[in-house]
């Protein structure tokens, strides 16, 4: 049975008038970035979109490049965010395949149901210009020091493939955005088959 969606102001503080303009600001930015690309987007569309002059819109962003950073970076956080709260309720005991395969369910759920902005960071990432991609980066080693702990175990007598194992493993998970409709998809199935496919071979050398 696939999860119902979360709605994206669960994972937002109570806001002032301002704040709350500019969040539906980004609501809207995020969702023409997953849906249409990143150059196809302009300031006046999401400004009509949103019921405002397009000079009113550079008040809360003074570019698109300020704009398409601030839906990048929350597109990772939110990810980052449901995954680290996902671990944590975890026992403190708990071995290296259940938090692998906890953090894998997380990581979908947030990907598929949470909100635009998880979607519109994997599908324009590649789209940006060098200068927009590292001014992401910051986040992404964030969420990659998750996974890097997470996976240090099954690296144990080579740890320099880490990196690329967490980048394998990142990339197969997003990478369900191009084929999955989680309206007819059971994510906790899929997040299982991932698993088995991704983590079982690898879990063995370390007898979890």
């Amino acid at each position: 049975m696939a999860q119902t969606p979360l709605a994206q102001d669960e994972f937002r503080p109570a806001s002032t008038a301002g704040e709350a303009r500019r969040l539906q600001i980004l609501d809207i930015a995020a969702r023409h970035f997953r849906t249409r690309g990143y150059a196809a987007v302009s300031m006046r569309d999401i400004a009509t979109e949103a019921g405002m002059r397009t000079p009113s819109l550079y008040y809360h962003f003074p570019s698109k490049d300020d704009l398409v950073i601030a839906v990048m970076d929350r597109g990772i956080a939110v990810v980052r965010e449901t995954v680290a709260a996902a671990l944590d309720a975890l026992p403190p005991d708990a071995g290296a395949k259940p938090r692998l395969v906890t953090a894998l369910r997380a990581h979908l759920h947030a990907l598929h149901s949470l909100s635009d902005y998880t979607s519109a960071n994997v599908r324009i990432f590649g789209q940006l210009p060098e200068a927009l991609r590292r001014a992401n980066l910051p986040e992404r080693r964030a969420y990659q020091a998750i996974w890097s702990e997470l996976l240090a175990p099954t690296c144990a007598a080579e740890q320099s493939r880490l990196p690329e194992r967490v980048a394998i493993f990142i990339g197969a998970m997003n990478a369900t955005l191009e084929w999955v409709d989680p309206a007819r998809t059971d994510l906790e199935a899929l997040a299982d088959h991932l698993a088995q496919v991704l983590l079982d071979r690898l879990l063995e050398d370390v007898g979890a």
